[in-house]
């Protein structure tokens, strides 16, 4: 029941998404049909463009031809590239799904021992090193540290590929994964490494603790069957929102790293002014943030059962 309550109350965000990617369109300055053909082109052309498009019917026809056409899959075609948007997006999306997520994976894998190791060692050397390290973290965005990273381990060693994606049998090769998702990831590991911290700070000085410790618990297990699990719903809650973040920021790491995702997709048809890929791609975007965010509640109840109620 609960899970039905909540897939109801993101229909209404879903919603919105749609609207304001139609709306889109509309907001860009200037005539997108006359952008799209050039200055040069004839009345005759930009009639016909118009009328293929529907940009010459009344706004809330335009709307739920919009509607209609989301709800069958049919997203337009692409200009410049002469194929259907949903074939563009199917293609390009798995990159950018699986940079993002391995971006978080490895933001979790480096921030959660650091955050618990400097709540348990808390104003110790190792306390005081890992926060100089996350300030770093936060103080590179991934539009320096890309490069930087692309001239160390590429240039100067030569341990991982520059760009690209494919391992040369179709699929994402691991090593090209590396450079990009430490790029996307380092600043996320940081903020959640502070995060950690202060939410297993708050937990370690809570009474149950103490009880635990005082039924002769390792310190383990207070540390990571106590204290941890409570101290994950503040935690779920920032990366279920950075996510969203990620893949904003995939638009950059993508055209740095030359990875054949959404974000490069969405650069070359802002830049060829191709609209009906741009606003696909952005409803992409859009409702993979809403279905992350409706899994983000729903495993709040699987982390804490109190949230149940």
């Amino acid at each position: 029941m609960q899970t039905f309550r909540r897939l109801l109350f993101a229909l209404p965000v879903v919603w919105l998404v749609v609207s304001l990617v139609f709306l889109l369109i509309h907001f860009v300055p200037g005539d997108p049909i006359l952008q799209m053909l050039g200055e040069g082109a004839t009345p005759a052309d930009i009639g016909a463009l118009r009328h293929q498009y529907g940009l010459d019917l009344p706004l809330w026809q335009q709307y739920l031809h919009y509607w209609n056409a989301v709800l069958h899959g049919n997203l337009g075609s692409s200009i410049r590239l002469h194929d259907t948007v949903a074939h563009l997006i199917v293609a390009r999306y798995p990159y950018t799904l699986a940079l993002t997520l391995a971006a978080l994976l490895l933001a979790l894998l480096l921030a959660l021992p650091a955050g618990i190791a400097a709540a348990v060692w808390r104003g110790r050397w190792l306390d005081q090193l890992l926060a100089v390290v996350s300030l770093g973290g936060l103080s590179v965005p991934g539009l320096v540290l890309g490069p930087v990273l692309i001239l160390v381990f590429s240039i100067q060693l030569g341990w991982l590929p520059v760009s690209g994606a494919s391992s040369g049998q179709g699929g994402i090769g691991w090593q090209y994964l590396v450079l990009p998702a430490l790029a996307m990831g380092a600043s996320l590991a940081a903020i959640l490494t502070r995060m950690v911290r202060t939410a297993m700070l708050e937990e370690l000085g809570q009474e149950y603790i103490r009880t635990a410790r005082a039924k002769g618990l390792t310190e383990f297990a207070v540390v990571c069957r106590h204290a941890l699990p409570n101290a994950l719903v503040p935690i779920i809650t920032v990366v279920g929102l950075q996510f969203g973040a990620l893949l904003a920021g995939a638009v950059v790491t993508e055209t740095i790293f030359s990875w054949p995702g959404l974000g490069r997709l969405v650069v070359s048809a802002i830049s060829n002014r191709d609209y009906a890929l741009v606003q696909g791609c952005l409803l992409a975007i859009g409702l993979t943030y809403v279905l992350v965010n409706l899994f983000t509640d729903m495993v709040y109840v699987w982390v804490n059962p109190r949230m149940r109620a």
